[in-house]
């Protein structure tokens, strides 16, 4: 208990009247005194006494209860603070500085933990010791700790402290790191041409001899196999790069971790381009004039991302009408151009109703058949002709068609059904539900059929059957390319709407980027998509239920997480990631990524401990940086404005802060006293004054 007094004034008339009275009282006894009064004293006292008795003092006595300081300690355990031994240094520091604190008299320790946050923001270290300073009073706060690497990333959000701030930093002087950065990269690119990434790979800290020079980057795109290329260390590499398919595609590029380096959490990045197509190239070979012919044309032609070549017979070489060929006004078609020398430029070659004529030589035939295995796609919309001697089967193309002809053709009414591989296939899953059935008859809502080529598939997979479950459309991977049979040439009747029409314009669509490989009709995926940190896996198969997804977190930390069917073919899980960074899926023979955030979080941008973001601020403060592995700093009290760090210890500021237990109050004049007496000097100096 502390004992406290002091004079207060009461005044009965504001301080500005009592200051002009003041005046006018000095002014009147100095002109009784140059005029030679007697009773000029007199009168002084009496102006005294009139103003100690207006200004109404009193004597206060208060009991003071001594309060606590208070020493505020952020302890910064975001994700760089987990590398190598600084989690253990930490751990040490706290230790130390709560033992100093309790041995302090009337000093307590306020402490916060920084985590990291969902928004890659960094180490907001200085927005918690903000935030940790306001809720203590202001006059109590007497220094301030910041357990870290100093490695923050809000300097601008610092408070304002009265008290020192010092700075106990992790980490240690031969620590070194190298990280992978991104300089640039496109958000979109065109499928096929070569868009330029720039990167940079550096190395900091206390590099070791021979840690520069050339290092070998990994470098994948999606779930394809990661190539590796030779980079130098500390220059900026414009690298080119070739996207494969259209859709967001996942680039993926890796360092791996050197010897001694700090972490390795910094050596992978992400880029996320999404590939579109300039232009989709599409050879559409008709056999002969038909009515479906126009239908497939209109439905090329009416998308402006389609570029069409149609080569149609209109005069095929037996037709014998006795017009002179002079006469003819038919242009020769380029089919050696077409067949042989620029065959890889088209995307897809679409034969509806063709059949052999001697046109299109064997060896024309057996280029196509090449330039499917190298990763072209055809697709064989198959009349009656197919089904005779002159088919398409008996060429080359046999090889790589999915299905034969038995020589039989039906023609009967028939809405085309979705087959149980067909519900879990891309290209014809939900198909239906464009057109609901009206009825509950199960059927689709769309119109009939009335043509089937009999087909025996050898094998591939049937997505579409016609009359008594025989196929209609099988699909086929041959080599790097891919085939679609249609046993059918009534697919235009959708088109024109007979029966309520039918989805003829999406499932062209659907064909067409199916054999363009686009990744979001593969039969066999493995995607993931995230929103914030939760992630949600989508695994398609038309296979048997697949296994739970390994899933490998940026520490190294391996989760299972078990996958739900959620349609046919397809089936889902979920997880929430722990930290932002790069996911990495396994499923089998299926692997995937997934970045949360960016592949090597902000925390991670640069790693090497160092005092230097906080210098100008701790300096302003008058406090200090010590480096944990130097030793940990004694505590201890300096007076206010002294500096507050040196050599082995730093220092806080008491504040002597006090809580009011009692006031007592004693007046030390009477207002009616002292102006009586005030009187009673006035009257005094009249009667002496007067008597002269």
């Amino acid at each position: 208990m502390m004992r406290a007094a002091d004079i207060l004034f009461d005044p009965l008339l504001p301080w500005m009247a009592i200051w002009i009275a003041c005046a006018l009282s000095a002014l009147l006894v100095g002109l009784a005194l140059w005029r030679g009064g007697r009773g000029w004293w007199l009168r002084g006292l009496a102006a005294i006494a009139l103003l100690v008795a207006i200004a109404n003092p009193s004597y206060q006595v208060e009991q003071r209860e001594p309060l606590s300081d208070f020493v505020l300690m952020v302890v910064d355990r975001t994700a760089s603070q987990q590398i190598g031994a600084r989690a253990e240094q930490t751990d040490a520091a706290i230790a130390r500085v709560t033992e100093a604190v309790a041995a302090l008299p009337d000093t307590e320790l306020r402490q916060v933990i920084l985590r990291d946050g969902d928004d890659n923001a960094g180490s907001l270290a200085m927005s918690a010791l903000a935030e940790l300073a306001a809720e203590q009073p202001r006059a109590r706060i007497a220094g301030a700790v910041l357990v870290s690497d100093g490695l923050v990333h809000d300097i601008a959000r610092a408070p304002d402290l009265p008290a020192p701030l010092h700075l106990l930093m992790t980490g240690q002087e031969e620590d070194w790191d190298r990280r992978l950065t991104i300089k640039s990269a496109p958000a979109f690119a065109i499928v096929g041409e070569e868009v330029t990434l720039t990167l940079r790979i550096e190395n900091s800290g206390a590099v070791p001899e021979g840690a520069g020079g050339l290092v070998t980057l990994m470098v994948g795109v999606g779930a394809e196999e990661p190539f590796p290329v030779q980079v130098p260390v500390g220059q900026d590499l414009d690298m080119p790069l070739t996207l494969s398919h259209g859709g967001m595609n996942v680039v993926r590029l890796e360092v791996d971790a050197a010897e001694g380096e700090l972490t390795d959490r910094n050596n992978a990045a992400v880029v996320q381009i999404n590939g579109v197509r300039d232009r989709l190239r599409v050879l559409l070979v008709s056999g002969e004039p038909h009515a479906g012919e126009r239908t497939w044309r209109n439905l090329l032609k009416s998308d402006s991302s389609v570029d069409l070549v149609h080569f149609t017979i209109l005069r095929p070489p037996e037709k014998q009408d006795g017009v002179p060929v002079t006469e003819l006004s038919l242009i020769a078609f380029p089919t050696r151009e077409l067949f042989l020398e620029k065959i890889d430029e088209f995307d897809l070659i679409i034969f509806d109703r063709y059949k052999r004529r001697g046109i299109l030589p064997m060896i024309y035939l057996d280029n196509v058949r090449n330039y499917v295995e190298r990763g072209g796609a055809i697709l064989v919309a198959a009349g009656p002709d197919f089904a005779t001697a002159d088919s398409l089967y008996r060429s080359p193309l046999s090889e790589i068609l999915p299905a034969m002809p038995t020589s039989r053709v039906i023609e009967q009414g028939y809405r085309p059904q979705i087959t149980e591989t067909g519900n879990k296939h891309p290209v014809t899953e939900g198909l239906d539900r464009l057109f609901p059935s009206v009825e509950d008859s199960g059927e689709p809502g769309w119109g009939r059929w009335f043509r089937l080529v009999e087909l025996e598939p050898e094998r591939g997979q049937v997505v579409l059957s016609g009359i008594e479950e025989r196929p209609l459309l099988v699909l086929d991977r041959v080599g790097e390319g891919r085939v679609a049979l249609l046993g059918s040439d009534h697919a235009w009747l959708w088109s024109r709407g007979f029966e309520g029409g039918g989805p003829q314009m999406e499932l062209l669509r659907r064909l067409a980027h199916w054999t363009m490989k686009e990744p979001d009709l593969e039969e066999e995926a493995l995607t993931a998509t995230a929103e914030g940190l939760d992630v949600t896996l989508t695994r398609r198969t038309l296979g048997e239920t697949p296994e739970a997804v390994e899933v490998t977190a940026p520490d190294g930390q391996v989760q299972v997480v078990p996958l739900t069917e959620a349609a046919p073919g397809r089936y889902t899980g979920r997880f929430s990631g722990e930290e932002p960074g790069l996911y990495r899926l396994v499923e089998g023979e299926l692997t995937g990524v997934v970045a949360l955030g960016p592949a090597a979080p902000k925390e991670f941008e640069q790693t090497i401990a160092s005092a230097e973001p906080l210098a100008d601020m701790l300096a302003a403060r008058r406090g200090g940086a010590v480096r944990i592995e130097e030793g940990l700093p004694r505590i201890r009290q300096v007076r206010e404005g002294r500096t507050a760090a040196g050599r082995g210890w730093i220092g806080i500021t008491p504040r002597g802060a006090y809580q009011t237990a009692d006031v007592t109050i004693i007046p030390l004049v009477a207002p009616l006293l002292f102006l009586l007496l005030s009187i009673g000097l006035m009257l005094g100096a009249w009667l002496r004054e007067g008597r002269r």
